[in-house]
């Protein structure tokens, strides 16, 4: 990290922290565009910029010349596509941090996603609505209410003067509104923004999609720390049953696969949840959530918790974490043998057979 010479730069161009817009005293010497003030290089580099430093190079240096209009209209096309793919790496890295709890971790990446919005669709589209709110969220983490109100009313507005703006973003809106009301106990309020997040996402998505559970399991949250158990009770079910099918989905998915082509039994390279890393943090967080009320609630109900951990060992499996998955379908069959559930052993069994198969594929292969 270089410091910056005030006399060495241009008369009349201001070079700004990267992270707060303090004037800024330091550049990163990787890219040598990206500049900081005394305090925040650290941060923006966890967070971020160790993953985009070098991408940031064509964005930030002039525009090469070009031989023609049609040379010239391609290099532009070019930077815009990067932007755009910036716009969704930062995103989803934020959203990770953000589920994984690390929310000021979090920050530069969502401020990252904002500016590179504000470069392609200009400072009043709708686009920006979601990195707006991805700040709100990190804010209500660290616990700065006053700052999340402010990300959040610019989202509003931002909604309230857009005629196209969809039935997702409106979800994810009310969503971090019912959030904000929660942290500020006014539940009411929270209950009535976190019904509508759920309705739009159900427009959006469908009742049964993974998008849509959020919005119950918050809403179960609410209903839980007013002690009114039942209705608690029942989200918490529909949480679990939403992920639960749409998991046990791609594990038999990949089941049939490798009925047809047995040779590719231990062989997978990549995730197969189907999620970014985000959405799995998400699920991850939800579902251990959930497991952990189950577990500590007074009325103590096997099958829900059995549920819940066939869910998260399905969930690890796809992940490739097989000792995870094991882990926990181990203590989902415990549980389902000491209950005498004779189909939750089977499945579970079963499921460990997998595991135990393709561990041995892999020891053999390896001799």
């Amino acid at each position: 990290m270089d410091v910056i010479y005030p006399l060495a730069v241009p008369k009349g161009r201001r070079l700004c922290c990267e992270v707060c817009e303090a004037p800024a005293q330091r550049v990163c010497t990787a890219c040598t565009v990206t500049y900081y003030c005394s305090v925040h290089q650290r941060a923006d580099w966890v967070s971020i910029h160790e993953k985009i430093c070098q991408l940031l190079i064509p964005l930030r240096t002039s525009m090469p010349f070009f031989n023609s209009e049609e040379e010239r209209q391609h290099g532009l096309q070019q930077l815009q596509q990067r932007q755009k793919h910036l716009i969704e790496f930062c995103y989803t890295v934020a959203q990770k941090y953000i589920f994984e709890g690390k929310h000021e971790v979090a920050v530069p990446a969502a401020l990252h996603s904002l500016r590179f919005r504000r470069n392609v669709h200009g400072l009043s589209s709708v686009e920006l609505v979601p990195a707006y709110l991805l700040l709100a969220e990190a804010s209500l983490g660290m616990g700065r209410t006053v700052q999340a109100e402010e990300y959040l009313s610019q989202a509003q507005w931002t909604v309230l003067k857009s005629t196209d703006c969809s039935n997702a973003t409106h979800s994810l809106l009310h969503r971090n509104l019912g959030l904000l009301y929660i942290a500020k106990k006014n539940f009411e309020e929270a209950r009535y923004h976190l019904a509508n997040d759920i309705y739009y996402a159900s427009c959006a998505f469908g009742t049964e999609d993974i998008r849509t559970s959020g919005g119950y399991f918050h809403l179960a949250n609410i209903f839980y720390g007013l002690e009114k158990m039942d209705v608690a009770d029942t989200l918490y079910t529909r949480v679990s049953e939403i992920w639960y099918n749409y998991v046990n989905d791609h594990y038999q998915t990949l089941l049939q696969i490798r009925a047809q082509k047995p040779d590719l039994l231990g062989q997978r390279l990549v995730n197969d949840t189907g999620l970014d890393e985000a959405q799995d943090a998400e699920a991850i967080r939800i579902l251990t959530s959930v497991l952990s009320i189950r577990e500590s609630s007074f009325v103590r109900t096997p099958k829900n918790i059995i549920l819940v951990l066939q869910t998260l060992a399905m969930l690890f499996y796809l992940m490739m974490n097989s000792s995870k998955a094991k882990e926990y379908a181990s203590r989902a069959l415990k549980l389902a043998q000491e209950q005498q559930y004779d189909l939750e052993q089977k499945n579970v069994q079963d499921f460990l057979n997998v595991i135990t198969a393709e561990e041995d594929r892999f020891a053999n292969r390896d001799l």
